[in-house]
């Protein structure tokens, strides 16, 4: 249990330093090896391209940290021994931010890996540009896996042109985390499954205290970005639309005044009720390790946390989904298995994919913490439930999802979202109002939609 006796010194008030604790950094680990022995760490100097490598080989690039490694490893491993005509060169690089450009340099070049895995907000200028096979086809003709066994909203974001595009390994709502033992030492009541905005607040402000008598709070009720992705649900949730056209979007709808009232709510749970760190704190302390190190109440993230949250915190935390106002909604983050048009062997990847979307795939990720699986079997399973770990309420995950939108599929969306996202933290985090930050983010956005 993590020590309780700093949160009750934290909420009395007084100044506590040594109580944080850093998380374990993970190791760089690249291109490994393509044996199924365990591979070293030394990247390759000159590696092979992709598409000359020997005709039984098939290369697969992930990201991910040493657990997902390992996990991937044995995805891996167990395939090869089902398949022993092929092997699987393992690509996995273990920052997201370096895979993206990684993947997009070798699709530029004309060597992308034989099955690649994309973000539903990313895979857009690949879909979109005819770079990728279409899976939907492959998908019709397999014996082991049929579009009914998925969740809906999983597969839609992966559609172009009425075409299934990637398999989807992953799709994860948004959920809160919390620490039990604030809740419990503060006589707090844990979030309900029902709790609104103004429930959602309260707690927040309860959780909150100045500890060093300076009149700014040091310790808070909550962490969230300010970025589009964690602020749609909220729009969405006030009856208001992000776009203007949710098929065909042409621009933002930031000027409806049922967005800027979601918005302002937002802004001002950082602005006014201050139980959101200040850009300031969140430059000495990240809002994710501030919740591990137990100085935050509350954190707002995925499923990916909960492999990361189980191994570097020592306190009881459990999870809820996100408050709900006029309606209940949430945002998606999916991530897919992806057959590049370029690879000279569509059939071997082809296998890999099913194999790794195949209720047996599926839940050895499922073991690691790491994924929501996509397969609703799987996602009723112990292996995803773990009724034995932190934690307990993983079918909050479950029931999120069924409320869950996507952002649209464009080619320019990631720029869109970007630029979006940069005007709207201005105002969350207090460098300028928010109806000067919505204009701006209109008139940037505008002719990436027309593009």
């Amino acid at each position: 249990m993590f020590r309780s006796q700093v949160i009750v010194l934290l909420l009395c008030c007084v100044v506590i330093v040594s109580a944080c604790r850093t998380p374990t950094p993970t190791r760089i680990l690249t291109r490994p090896a393509p044996t199924i022995a365990p591979s070293t760490d030394v990247p390759d100097p000159s590696p092979t391209p992709y598409q000359t490598r020997l005709p039984n080989t098939i290369a697969f690039a992930v990201y991910g940290d040493a657990v997902e490694r390992e996990a991937y490893q044995k995805l891996v491993e167990v395939f090869e021994a089902k398949n022993p005509d092929t092997r699987v060169e393992l690509d996995i690089i273990p920052n997201q931010f370096a895979y993206r450009e990684k993947i997009a340099g070798d699709f530029s070049v004309g060597d992308p890996p034989d099955v690649v895995l994309l973000n539903n907000r990313r895979y857009g200028f690949y879909g979109l540009r005819n770079m990728l096979a279409p899976l939907g086809p492959y998908l019709e003709k397999s014996t082991v896996l049929s579009e009914s066994d998925f969740f809906s909203q999983a597969l839609e974001p992966f559609r172009v042109r009425g075409q299934l595009m990637c398999i989807p390994q992953t799709a994860s709502p948004l959920v809160v985390y919390y620490n039990k033992e604030f809740f419990d030492i503060a006589k707090v009541s844990y979030p309900r499954a029902d709790w609104t905005w103004d429930d959602f607040l309260k707690t927040a402000q309860q959780l909150s205290h100045d500890t060093n008598g300076d009149g700014k709070n040091d310790v808070f009720g909550l962490g969230t970005e300010g970025d589009l992705l964690r602020l749609s649900p909220f729009i969405w949730q006030n009856d208001a639309e992000i776009f203007d056209n949710l098929k065909r979007p042409t621009r933002f709808t930031f000027d409806s005044p049922a967005v800027k009232e979601a918005l302002q709510w937002v802004v001002d749970l950082q602005n006014k009720h201050r139980v959101v760190p200040s850009p300031d704190d969140e430059i000495i302390e990240s809002f994710e390790s501030r919740f591990m190190n137990g100085t935050i109440a509350m954190f707002i993230n995925q499923r990916r946390g909960v492999g990361l949250y189980r191994d570097n915190t020592e306190f009881d935390w459990d999870i809820a989904p996100l408050p709900r106002h006029k309606t209940q909604a949430n945002v998606l983050q999916a991530e897919a298995y992806c057959l590049p048009l370029a690879s000279g062997k569509k059939d071997r990847a082809w296998k890999l994919i099913e194999f790794a979307s195949s209720a047996e795939g599926q839940t050895i990720l499922a073991q690691s913490g790491r994924i929501m699986p996509t397969l609703r079997a799987v996602a009723e399973s112990e292996a995803f439930l773990q009724s034995g770990d932190v934690p307990k309420n993983s079918r909050v995950f479950i029931d999120e999802l069924a409320h869950a939108r996507s952002f649209p599929v464009l080619i320019q969306w990631p720029q869109i979202e970007e630029i979006a996202g940069e005007e709207i933290e201005r105002a969350f985090h207090g460098y300028d109002k928010l109806e000067n930050v919505l204009p701006k983010a209109m008139d940037r956005t505008e002719v990436l939609f027309k593009r």
